[in-house]
């Protein structure tokens, strides 16, 4: 099963891709800002709560098609840009075994324990 997920991830990764594209931007440009998402780990700086809420934010599949709806909506394709980079970004975490965070430890998200064992001393 989990390489069943992970192959669906890789297909809406390359979706995104392929729409980033297909508006017109570079093939490239979508890589370089491929993880510019990551910038919400900052959030870690002030505990984990804080960091877990924004990481999750930015990491959000429907944060993302939110993003896009509104990039569509107003006819603005940088949004538009900007959900599909949110959405691509977060299928490339979860292919890695990186999912949303819960707020007591880094290592601890929704598809389990990163690394495998639970961490008892968050």
């Amino acid at each position: 099963m989990n390489v069943i997920l992970k192959l669906e991830e890789l297909v809406k990764f390359l979706a995104c891709w392929y729409f980033a594209t297909d508006m017109g931007f570079e093939w490239w440009l979508f890589f370089v800002w491929l993880l510019a998402p990551d910038i919400s780990m900052l959030g870690y700086l002030a505990g984990t709560k804080t960091g877990a809420f924004f990481y999750n934010l930015f990491h959000h599949q429907g944060v993302a098609i939110a993003v896009c709806a509104l990039g569509y909506v107003s006819f603005s394709p940088e949004i538009l840009f900007a959900g599909l980079i949110l959405a691509g970004h977060s299928c490339f975490d979860r292919i890695l075994g990186y999912g949303l965070k819960f707020d007591d430890h880094f290592k601890h998200t929704h598809l389990g324990w990163i690394g495998g064992k639970e961490q008892t001393n968050p």
